[in-house]
Order: C-alpha cells, then sequence, then structure tokens
C-alpha cells in the first residue's frame, strides 16, 4: 500500500514527513529507493532544520544521489494526493542528481561489500572473542574418603563395587583398603582424584552413596583428607602415581 503525504513545502505536510521519518531512516524498506527519490523531488528547497528528522533524511538522500544514487524500487508513494509511478521516478534521479565520476564511485560505496581494513579487524576482534573464551586449567585435588557399613553382616565386595560405580567426568577412583573399626566391622578407605570445576565432593556423597542402590550397603562416609594436587607434580606424573604416593604417605 503506497503511503500518501500532502504538500511538503506546506508547514502541515513537513509535519506530517517528519513525525513520519521519526522512527524511519527512509520512506520505506531499509534502504533508500525511488520512494525516497520520489519524495525528495517534491522539494524546492532544503527544508528547515527545526523539522529535525525531514533534514536529516533530505541531507541523507542528497549525499546518496551525489555520491553512489538510488536504484531500489520501493512500495510506491504519492506525494500531493499525485501517484508517483516507479518507472518515472528514474528520470527524477537523471534530472536531480549530478552525474558522479568513476573515481567517486570506486572511493565511497555505502552499500558495497567490506574493504580489506575492515575485514582483517573483524577478525583480530573474532579472534580476541575466542581467545578471551579458552577455559582455563582447572586445578586438580586428591580425596581420601572413609566409607561405612551397615553392620558387620554387609557384604564389603559389593559396598566398593557399588562406590565404584559412581562414574561422571573429572572423577578418578585409586587404591583401596579395608579398615577394621571394631566388633567385626571394616570400613572402606579409597581415594579419588577430582577436577575441582568438575566435582563436587558433597554432592556425590549426597547424590549417590546415601541413594539406592548404594546406601543399601553405605551407612555413612567422611572425608578424611582433601588435598590440592601440584600443578608441576601432575604434569610429570600420572593420577594413579600420586593417588598410590599420597595413599601410602598418609598409611
Amino acid at each position: 500500500m503506497a503511503v500518501s503525504f500532502t504538500n511538503v513545502s506546506s508547514e502541515a505536510g513537513l509535519k506530517k514527513l517528519d513525525e513520519y521519518l521519526l522512527t524511519r531512516s527512509y520512506i520505506s524498506g531499509y534502504q533508500a529507493s525511488n520512494d525516497d527519490l520520489a519524495v525528495y523531488s517534491a522539494f524546492s528547497t532544503a527544508p528547515s532544520s527545526s523539522y529535525t528528522n525531514v533534514a536529516r533524511w533530505f541531507t541523507h538522500i542528497d549525499a546518496l544521489l551525489r555520491l553512489s544514487g538510488v536504484t531500489a524500487d520501493g512500495q510506491g508513494v504519492k506525494v500531493e494526493s499525485t501517484a508517483v509511478p516507479s518507472a518515472s521516478t528514474p528520470d527524477v534521479a537523471d534530472a536531480k542528481a549530478p552525474a558522479a565520476d568513476d573515481d567517486d564511485d570506486d572511493d565511497v560505496d555505502l552499500f558495497g561489500e567490506e574493504t580489506e581494513e575492515e575485514k582483517k579487524a573483524a577478525e583480530e576482534r573474532a579472534a580476541a572473542v575466542k581467545a578471551s573464551g579458552k577455559k582455563k586449567e582447572s586445578g586438580k585435588s586428591s580425596v581420601l574418603l572413609d566409607v561405612k557399613p551397615w553392620d558387620d553382616e554387609t557384604d564389603m565386595t559389593k559396598l566398593e563395587e557399588a562406590v565404584r560405580n559412581v562414574k561422571m567426568e573429572g572423577l578418578l577412583w585409586g587404591a583401596s583398603k579395608l579398615v577394621p573399626v571394631g566388633y567385626g566391622i571394616k570400613k572402606l578407605q579409597i581415594m579419588m582424584t577430582i577436577v575441582d570445576d568438575l566435582v563436587s565432593v558433597d554432592s556425590l556423597i549426597e547424590d549417590y552413596f546415601y541413594t539406592e542402590p548404594a546406601n543399601e550397603y553405605i551407612q555413612s562416609c567422611d572425608i578424611v583428607a582433601f588435598n590440592k594436587i601440584c600443578k608441576l607434580f601432575h604434569k610429570y606424573q600420572s593420577p594413579s602415581f600420586y593417588l598410590l604416593a599420597l595413599f601410602l604417605l598418609l598409611y
């Protein structure tokens, strides 16, 4: 549907056009078109600066005509209740816009492709964002757990199996042994290595040891030792090595 404007030489016409351009850059669409040329050609002189939006639009269209021209068809527009056919607007453009020389076309292209400098700057920004988004190396810890059974009749082999069946990213089970507690009851002491950012020991105990099926064998679990692993140390040794080393040092 064509947009209509009253005489743009009148105060009422300018006011309506100024309100229309308050939220728009062009008469129709998102680029300069023949609709803009039709309205532009209705002005005999540049509009007053008191009509801020009209003055801004007029200056922009005038600059486009001088630099690169306007080629989009538009959607049709009426000025002073007279239809302006889109086929006739190229003649208006020829009459109003001075011919631009080849040098100007090469130097300024408002709707052209990115220059080499712009592409390079975009690539540098993308690389900087990617570098800032790289995940920092997470620390590791070795943890010694005391896992206690319900009574002396609890199958400790199945208890340890229930413990080791807990698998998640960043968790590695290590050496283990059974330690007498008293009255024929033994507890399981077991080492594990965790990636600090991936594994919460408290959540592991609550969510896995105290729920079925593990809670059939596990009465309680305590953290006996919690030690950060030196980065220099684990750089040269495997997880199994420092798990065994810590276990032997503690016991």
